[in-house]
């Protein structure tokens, strides 16, 4: 976790504090569900949540310190906080963990930590969503350049543009809620799985209680598919981040201009020269998607563990379980951010879209040839004679518009007078369907 990428409440998840918390909230739950049961006495499950409650709410450095020293000792976490509560809840502590195996608490604890971490990445989708939409429907009718291969292609709307990244960001959150749903599993059926020493129904109390669903068919964990599919979306959410963050980066270089992040009052863009506006945002994201994108790796590759269990996979999950989650929520919430703020320049893409000199309408000419009678071989041909003389000559003193071109080549003026021409460029055509797209998107 490093603190220039990290916000408090994500952090906050994945403190000592708060994991010994949810340790004590699945060992009390349980005793209360075994109380009930007859398995241990009422009372003692009853003692165990009074003394050890308030033990557990008021861990602090101090008491992290002393449960470290006796680690340090036992070399084993969970034995390590359970002798530590056991200070304070006396004779009754012995009845806490009956049956229970330490994984039942480490895994439990696991979803629980990963399902508050959901929630909050799902409120930061909401708030890029929101962020979008709003942006979208502003400049609905926006019109700019389509790119591909980073060449101009046709034209398009900056709404639309942004639509479609409304709609990957749509897909992301319907994915995190189902991963959420998937890692949100509760296991406390002992050694091997076999609740062999722990009956199935203090499971179904302590998932209950905690918001969780019962696992299954756990081994001594639960299976780690279902965290593997939890950091597989979260990669996919940093692609979708990176997608856009590239996607502004391109827009904000010098020979665009189409768009840049805002520039805050007293903020500088380089040290050596002043003029400088750097698109810092949109590359800082791109580099955090990398990192979260690494996460899936190991996740994958914890998925294969030993017979029942072993521990390959608990170094792997104390990294990626905060890295991850952490460096998400911060990349989502400046994302956010920095779309909401993001300057747009209407002027700059109407130039853009005219400075090839008409040639990005050339599909538009080429369907209206083939309507008018020239083959689609002849139409292409012509068409691209007359795109090829407007490109190599732009700027120069002989050079014409694309329109003039093709009405000066033979083959089109057989087919189309100028009136032809400027009804099949028409730019109203292209964008007839942006409602219907909109629509699709929005709802």
């Amino acid at each position: 976790m490093v603190p220039r990428y990290t916000r408090p409440e994500m952090a906050a998840i994945w403190s000592p504090e708060t994991r010994y918390r949810i340790w004590f909230e699945i060992e009390a739950l349980a005793a209360e569900a075994m109380g009930e049961l007859g398995t241990i006495p009422a009372e003692s499950a009853r003692v165990i949540r009074e003394k050890g409650g308030p033990r557990a709410e008021a861990i602090d450095a101090a008491a992290i310190a002393r449960i470290d020293e006796i680690e340090s000792v036992t070399r084993h976490d969970v034995i390590a906080f359970l002798t530590y509560m056991a200070e304070g809840i006396g004779e009754d502590a012995r009845f806490m963990h009956q049956g229970m195996t330490s994984s039942d608490v480490l895994d439990t604890c696991l979803s629980v930590q990963l399902t508050r971490a959901a929630d909050l990445l799902i409120a930061d989708l909401d708030r890029v969503l929101a962020a979008l939409k709003a942006r979208a429907l502003e400049h609905k009718f926006t019109p700019t350049i389509g790119r591909s291969h980073g060449i101009h292609a046709e034209p398009t709307t900056f709404g639309l543009k942004l639509a479609g990244h409304y709609a990957e960001f749509a897909r992301c959150r319907t994915r995190m809620v189902a991963a959420r749903a998937e890692v949100a599993t509760c296991a406390i059926s002992g050694p091997v799985g076999t609740f062999a020493s722990v009956d199935p129904r203090v499971e179904e109390f302590v998932a209950e209680k905690l918001g969780l669903t019962v696992e299954p068919s756990s081994t001594q964990v639960i299976p780690r598919d279902r965290h593997a599919a939890f950091f597989c979306t979260l990669a996919v959410v940093a692609s979708a981040i990176e997608r856009l963050a590239t996607e502004v980066r391109h827009l904000q270089r010098s020979e665009v201009r189409e768009a840049e992040e805002y520039f805050h009052p007293g903020q500088k863009g380089s040290s050596a020269m002043p003029h400088k506006r750097n698109p810092v945002l949109s590359e800082n994201l791109t580099g955090l998607a990398r990192v979260v994108r690494g996460y899936a790796i190991p996740a994958l590759e914890n998925v294969a563990l030993w017979h029942e269990r072993d521990i390959s996979h608990s170094s792997v999950e104390r990294y990626i379980g905060p890295d991850a989650t952490i460096t998400l929520d911060f990349a989502l919430g400046r994302l956010a951010g920095m779309m909401e703020k993001l300057t747009i320049y209407p002027a700059q893409m109407e130039a853009n879209l005219a400075s090839l000199g008409g040639v990005v309408h050339s599909q538009k000419v080429l369907l209206a040839l083939t309507q008018a009678g020239l083959s689609r071989e002849g139409a292409y041909a012509a068409v691209q004679r007359a795109a090829m003389a407007t490109w190599t000559k732009l700027g120069s003193a002989e050079g014409k518009s694309f329109r003039d071109n093709l009405l000066a080549d033979p083959e089109v003026a057989g087919k189309m007078d100028a009136a032809g021409l400027d009804a099949a460029i028409d730019p109203q055509r292209d964008f007839r369907h942006v409602e219907t797209i909109f629509a699709r998107v929005f709802g």
